[in-house]
C-alpha cells in the first residue's frame, strides 16, 4: 500500500540518483549492453561475398541472379524490455550494518535501470510479497528510473509472506514478449520452482540474492533471540557457542549452493550480493562473464 512519501525517503531518492549517475559510466553501460542479447535480428542489407564471410550467410537467390556470391547481413535488434521483480516482504527491512535489503535493492534497480536506458532499453518494475503488489509498465530515462525507486522505497506491502511463483505468474500474464528479468529477493520461499521452470523458457532470468552479513555469520554475543519478520516465529540461540555459530554458517552456505544449483538447472543466472559490501564490482564482473559465454 502506497502512502505519502516523506522527506526522509525523498532524501534517499536524491542520494540514489547521485550514486546512479556516478556509477553508470559509459563502460558499465557498455558492459550491460554486451551481456544481454537483443530481442532478435533485423535484415540490414545484401552485399557481395568477401573472403572471411560465413558461407551459411550466402543468399543463393541473389547469387543465382547475379552470377556472383552475395550474402545477407543482419543486425541485432537492440531495444528490449528489462523488468525488476523485487521482493518487498517484511524481511527486506532488515539490515545489521545500517543499510537494509530494500535500500540496497533500490540502488541496484536504479543503477541497472539507468544502464539499460543508456542502451535505449525500457525498464519496468513489479513489487511483490505473497502476492503481486504494484506493477509499473516499462519506460525510459532517469525520471522513470527515479519514479520506480521512489515507489520501491515508500511502498508498504499488504502481504506478509513471499510468493515468487505469484510474481512470475503475473509477469507471464502481462508481458508477452521475451524480456530480461532481474529477480531480487532473499528467496525464503520453497514453492516457486515449477513457475521458474515455465518462466525461464520465455524470459532471460537473472536472480540476485541479497543477504545481510548477520545471516551468514552470527556475532559472538551470548544468548540472542531471532524473530522471523514474515511469520513472527522466534528462536533463541547461544551465539557464544562456537558449534552453534559453525552450524549456522554451514546451513547458510548449504542453502546458497542449493539456490545456485536450482537456478542454473533452469538456465538462469544466479548472483549473491552481501548488502554491506560494494556491489558494483560484482555486477560488472558478472556482466563480463556473461558476455564471455555468448
Amino acid at each position: 500500500m502506497q502512502g505519502p512519501i516523506d522527506k526522509e525517503i525523498l532524501k534517499k531518492v536524491e542520494l540514489i540518483r547521485i550514486i546512479t549517475r556516478q556509477r553508470v559510466t559509459s563502460i558499465f553501460a557498455g558492459e550491460f549492453e554486451s551481456a544481454f542479447k537483443g530481442a532478435g535480428l533485423e535484415f540490414e542489407e545484401v552485399r557481395e561475398y568477401s573472403p572471411g564471410d560465413e558461407i551459411r550467410s550466402i543468399d543463393w537467390n541473389v547469387t543465382a541472379r547475379t552470377g556472383f556470391p552475395h550474402i545477407k547481413r543482419f543486425r541485432e535488434e537492440r531495444e528490449q524490455s528489462v523488468f525488476f521483480l523485487v521482493d518487498v516482504s517484511p524481511s527486506g527491512d532488515f539490515g545489521s550494518k545500517g543499510r537494509s535489503r530494500a535500500e540496497t535493492a533500490a540502488e541496484i534497480v536504479s543503477v541497472l535501470s539507468f544502464s539499460a536506458s543508456q542502451n535505449n532499453d525500457r525498464t519496468g518494475l513489479l513489487l511483490f510479497s505473497d502476492r503481486p503488489e504494484l506493477f509499473i509498465p516499462p519506460g525510459r530515462g532517469m525520471t522513470h528510473t527515479m519514479h520506480m525507486v521512489r515507489e520501491l522505497l515508500a511502498f508498504r506491502p499488504e502481504g506478509r509472506g513471499t510468493s515468487i511463483a505469484s510474481a512470475l505468474n503475473y509477469l507471464g500474464r502481462v508481458v508477452h514478449r521475451r524480456s530480461i528479468v532481474f529477480l531480487i529477493s532473499d528467496f525464503y520461499d520453497p514453492g516457486f520452482y515449477d513457475e521458474l521452470k515455465v518462466s525461464s523458457r520465455k524470459h532471460e532470468i537473472v536472480s540476485l540474492y541479497l543477504y545481510d552479513p548477520a545471516e551468514k555469520e552470527l556475532p559472538q554475543a551470548g544468548l540472542m533471540t531471532f524473530e522471523d519478520a514474515e511469520t513472527g516465529r522466534s528462536i533463541m540461540l547461544d551465539t557464544s557457542d562456537r558449534r552453534v555459530r559453525a552450524e549456522y554458517k554451514k546451513r547458510f552456505l548449504h542453502r546458497l549452493v542449493q539456490l545456485g544449483n536450482t537456478f542454473r538447472r533452469y538456465g538462469c543466472d544466479f548472483l549473491e550480493l552481501d548488502i554491506s559490501e560494494e556491489y558494483i564490482h560484482k555486477l560488472s564482473s558478472f556482466f563480463l562473464k556473461r558476455e564471455a559465454r555468448r
